[in-house]
């Protein structure tokens, strides 16, 4: 069985951003009169996902929507992009080469209103998930020192003023960012960033492994489902296990105690040859078009030993949602007669119930890894996927279908 997607073409990058907004917003019931067509009422959506490959205009794309937002002085949009990255800059000290540190736009509205809201103690724990240095802003001076408590000869010094890598920089730019998005998420009215109603994140994990970004996407996805959470928030990437982590992290109810399902839609973004002319394919919420992908990427960790926490969770996401197609509800149903069917259901059930971690591959076994890859290809010697293709979502073929 395959369900055809839905493609858009849009002719700007501007209609393609009106067309995220009203995703977002929704669209109000408006009666039908001699002079203008009725129109449907549609329910916004929480969040949109946006894939498409370096080059086709993400970034491009996220200003437009941000702009989209302006009017006069007001505003509308907290953004993360490359332009946010540019509000950071180095000051290596040529002369004395002593002194490091990095100067930030403070006339940028990215800041305003930081100072007193002690920012630092939220950026730290996030920080401190990736990274063991710490920092130090100076809001009169608009600089940001960093340094690192070392252990020499027994002895525990600290190294003030420090260049920190391109990685660890992005890094800290990204987990202030996020400090200031729980802000928004929390202000009140007449607070900082009360102005804030749509997000746009645009690639945040660029420089970061695999490890890395895994966690980074989980850490996003438990922030913005937070019940607390009202902003509408679009994610745009290239990254293909980004997106798939963020997918999944996006689904559900919102914790603790979320009445109504999380609304998001997925999309995957295209231009055509070197015009100016874009197509918006909707993945829909059939998981499969996602999950072939995502197959393709359990097989090459499977082969390369590189088996993440996030990896079991995706295969177990997978056999539910093949196990649902066939109508059944548990995984087991996915081995019905093989001799390890409780074994296996039973393995992912304890395995995928474990957190992301930065640090996570160093508790997986080889054990685990060999019984992952016994899994992985008892069921795909059982279901035979076909390979996606643009404009289908491929459901899983299968000579026999779970008793």
């Amino acid at each position: 069985m395959s369900k055809i997607t839905t493609i858009n073409k849009f002719r700007s990058l501007e209609s393609l951003a009106k067309k995220l907004r009203r995703d977002l917003k929704g669209v109000n019931k408006r009666k039908k009169t001699a002079n203008r067509k009725g129109t449907t009422p549609v329910s916004g959506n929480d969040f949109v996902l946006v894939f498409a490959h370096n080059g086709v205009g993400k970034t491009r794309l996220s200003m437009e929507f941000k702009d989209l937002g302006k009017k006069e002085e007001k505003r509308d949009t907290l953004y993360f992009n490359a332009f946010t990255e540019d509000l950071f800059d180095w000051d290596n000290d040529l002369n004395e080469d002593r002194e490091r540190k990095i100067k930030f736009k403070a006339q940028s509205r990215f800041f305003d209103g930081l100072d007193g809201m002690g920012i630092e103690d939220l950026i730290r724990p996030l920080l401190h998930q990736h990274a063991d240095f710490d920092f130090r802003i100076d809001y009169a001076a608009a600089e940001i020192r960093f340094h690192r408590d070392v252990t020499v000869a027994g002895n525990r010094r600290r190294l003030e003023d420090i260049k920190i890598s391109r990685g660890e920089e992005n890094i800290f730019i990204w987990c202030f960012f996020l400090a200031i998005l729980q802000l928004a998420i929390e202000a009140e009215k007449g607070a900082p960033y009360d102005w804030v109603k749509y997000v746009y994140i645009d690639d945040p994990i660029s420089s970061l492994d695999e490890h890395n970004t895994i966690a980074v996407a989980a850490g996003l996805g438990g922030l913005l489902k937070n019940e607390n959470n009202k902003l509408k928030v679009v994610i745009s990437t290239h990254h293909g296990l980004f997106f798939n982590v963020m997918f999944n992290e996006l689904t559900g109810k919102r914790p603790p105690e979320g009445k109504d399902n999380i609304r998001k839609k997925a999309y995957i973004l295209h231009r055509l040859n070197e015009a100016q002319t874009y197509t918006l394919e909707d993945t829909g919420e059939s998981p499969f078009l996602h999950h072939v992908a995502a197959l393709d990427e359990l097989r090459a960790v499977a082969k390369s030993g590189k088996i993440s926490q996030y990896h079991f969770n995706s295969l177990r996401s997978i056999l539910e949602k093949t196990a649902i197609f066939f109508g059944r509800q548990h995984i087991s149903t996915c081995f019905e007669g093989h001799a390890n069917k409780a074994l296996y259901a039973r393995f992912l059930n304890v395995r995928s119930h474990a957190k992301y971690s930065v640090f996570e591959s160093e508790s997986i076994t080889s054990t685990d890894k060999k019984m992952f890859r016994e899994i992985l290809n008892v069921f795909l010697d059982r279901y035979s996927f076909r390979p996606a293709v643009a404009g289908s979502a491929t459901a899983p073929a299968s000579h026999r279908a779970p008793a």
